[in-house]
């Protein structure tokens, strides 16, 4: 069976994406993510990140993405269980995130649970015990971790992984010390990518906000150099998820859609005012126009 490649941005609700993204002038009832799926076949949620999204609420994205059946969503687990670890979430907390992600699994719109854990996650014999806990609890669905720190880059990680049927999240982000860096590393159930930018100078300003540490643009070399660590992903797995993060002013949207392009040669569906915006798209795409019709050929 061909290999899946599934490329689309982090998120999908952005004040600043207004007039790039999205129609500065919309129609009654326009609705964001109905707009991005017909353009992605993913988008990974990260407002799950903060509050496990109800069941109406998935219910509801389901349901707004339902004219692309290839359509799917990933994931980002509930903080309670990666970033505040004074005490393991009880079983009120683990049936509060399940019920949520158990509408989008049956319905075949979750592709992976993202453990996205911070850079002061470190590997320890504490910490492997409590990812233990996590992925026994979130085995079904497909889980997958996000590491940062340098002292995960073992191979008894990726054992320990194996062991527990979970991908490893590759990271493009700024490297500094004992920060991860960027692998092509692939599972047999499924391949991650995870691309914050390359902007050194934000990323680990203290002042910083959380717009512009993600503020960088891909550049069509980097892109470049990046085809051919997903194309070794893809060869030893079913499925790969290509996710951009840098979501600032839309440039996650622009370099997901450069990506498409790079990986299949084929012109893909781009919003008027982002190819205005990144003209480096106006070669490789079709316009969407704010009416919400492509610009035939």
């Amino acid at each position: 069976m061909k290999p899946k490649i599934y490329i689309g941005p982090a998120g999908w609700s952005y004040k600043d994406w207004e007039g790039i993204v999205y129609p500065s002038k919309k129609e009654k009832g326009f609705d964001q993510l109905q707009f991005l799926s017909q353009i992605f076949n993913v988008i990974e949620i990260n407002s799950s990140f903060y509050r496990p999204p109800a069941v109406s609420t998935t219910k509801s994205w389901a349901e707004r993405v339902k004219s692309n059946p290839d359509f799917t969503f990933t994931c980002k687990l509930w903080q309670e269980y990666t970033h505040n670890r004074e005490i393991f979430p009880g079983n009120a907390e683990e049936i509060l995130v399940k019920q949520g992600l158990d509408v989008l699994q049956n319905k075949n719109r979750l592709g992976a649970l993202l453990i996205q854990l911070p850079w002061s996650f470190k590997n320890t014999p504490e910490s492997l015990d409590w990812l233990k806990k996590v992925l026994t609890l979130y085995k079904d669905y497909n889980p997958v971790i996000e590491v940062r720190h340098g002292s995960w880059n073992t191979q008894p990680f990726l054992d320990f992984l194996d062991e527990y049927e979970t991908g490893f999240a590759n990271i493009d982000q700024p490297v500094l010390g004992q920060s991860i860096p960027l692998f092509s590393f692939s599972s047999n159930k499924l391949s991650y990518l995870r691309l914050h930018g390359r902007n050194t100078k934000n990323w680990f300003a203290k002042d910083a906000t959380v717009a512009s540490r993600y503020d960088y643009l891909y550049n069509d070399n980097e892109l470049g150099s990046m085809k051919k660590k997903i194309e070794d992903m893809m060869e030893n797995s079913p499925k790969t998820y290509i996710i951009f993060n840098n979501h600032y002013r839309g440039q996650a949207v622009a370099n997901s859609l450069q990506t498409m392009f790079l990986m299949d040669n084929t012109k893909v569906k781009a919003p008027e005012n982002l190819i205005e915006t990144y003209p480096e798209l106006k070669l490789i795409s079709k316009p969407i126009l704010e009416t919400g019709q492509t610009l035939l050929f």
